[in-house]
């Protein structure tokens, strides 16, 4: 219908800085900090993940335009929900899922934590336990450079826990970068991939999958989220799926990876990896979305799924 695609055509040039990737520009990394600040304003008992971080993120034009346009940005979120149903849901609950598996990790015994596409991610400051740690965020230079002049605003100085490693994950050998900046093989570390792996074409996926499982310590894993194949090549049947591998070719930042339903276990196992868990939308649902949040949908195109090094 022309009215329908009018509004699609018109909600992505009016939210580019509104997307679901946080990688290689402040603008797409400051839409998922903005959709954590957003979570975090909701009441303690009603908050799926909170980030006291998240605002320092965020432009003050965006922060100033949503406090002055209350009606005009909740038509936005709204907007935004009827043309990527469930998505910013999902989104959220993978922030709370990968926190908590974190937090496991330390308890756990970890000792490295890398971030790999770090964008915006703030857990090397927010979450308790991971002073005592070694955290490498490892991220595109641009990227990088970004980052830390926000965290020297926010915290005066750089924190001595975190190294922060520039590369360009589709391009650089990223693993001897992190060696060269301290990375140790053979500790017990957790490699974190959020909202990251299905913006990397397959080749280089294999390739930073194949560097953990062969230099990494006993006990080590990793996390990450994905999209069924589907998506990414277009065939998907449902329109939500449809609507967002379209959307984000248009940003010119088209989703390159995906995994064929069914298939996150042998495609992992082949390299190297076992204990293999996948989390569906029925997972994360029925764990963060009840209660008071019973009635927020959440989409079932969005897995997580995380596994140790054999």
């Amino acid at each position: 219908m022309k009215g329908s695609e009018d509004a699609k055509k018109d909600f992505i040039k009016t939210n580019k800085w509104f997307t679901g990737k946080a990688r290689s520009s402040s603008k797409t990394a400051e839409g998922i900090a903005t959709l954590r600040f957003h979570e975090s304003q909701r009441p303690e008992g009603e908050r799926i993940c909170y980030d006291p971080y998240a605002v320092h993120f965020i432009s003050p034009e965006i922060l100033e335009w949503i406090a002055c346009n209350p009606d005009k940005a909740k038509a936005r979120w709204e907007q935004r929900e009827r043309i990527l149903p469930g998505i910013d849901n999902s989104v959220i609950a993978r922030v709370r899922y990968f926190d908590e598996f974190v937090k496991r990790s330390i308890e756990e015994g970890l000792e490295q934590l890398v971030i790999l596409g770090a964008g915006y991610d703030s857990r090397s400051y927010r979450i308790e336990g991971l002073t005592k740690i070694k955290v490498f965020e490892v991220d595109h230079p641009a990227m990088q450079a970004v980052k830390i002049e926000k965290i020297k605003e926010i915290f005066g100085s750089l924190p001595d826990h975190v190294t922060y490693t520039s590369a360009d994950l589709g391009r650089d050998d990223f693993g001897r970068k992190l060696l060269e900046m301290g990375y140790s093989q053979s500790k017990r570390t957790l490699f974190l991939m959020e909202g990251l792996l299905y913006y990397l074409p397959p080749e280089i996926v294999n390739k930073i999958l194949l560097f953990i499982s062969k230099n990494s310590g006993n006990g080590s894993a990793i996390i990450f989220d994905y999209y069924p194949q589907s998506v990414v090549d277009g065939s998907c049947e449902q329109e939500v799926g449809r609507n967002l591998n379209n959307q984000l070719i248009q940003y010119g930042e088209p989703l390159q990876f995906g995994i064929e339903d069914g298939g996150v276990e042998a495609f992992l196992s082949q390299l190297g990896f076992s204990k293999i868990h996948n989390v569906t939308s029925v997972d994360y649902k029925r764990a963060y979305f009840h209660g008071i949040n019973e009635g927020r949908p959440v989409c079932s195109l969005l897995y997580f799924a995380h596994a140790v090094v054999e």
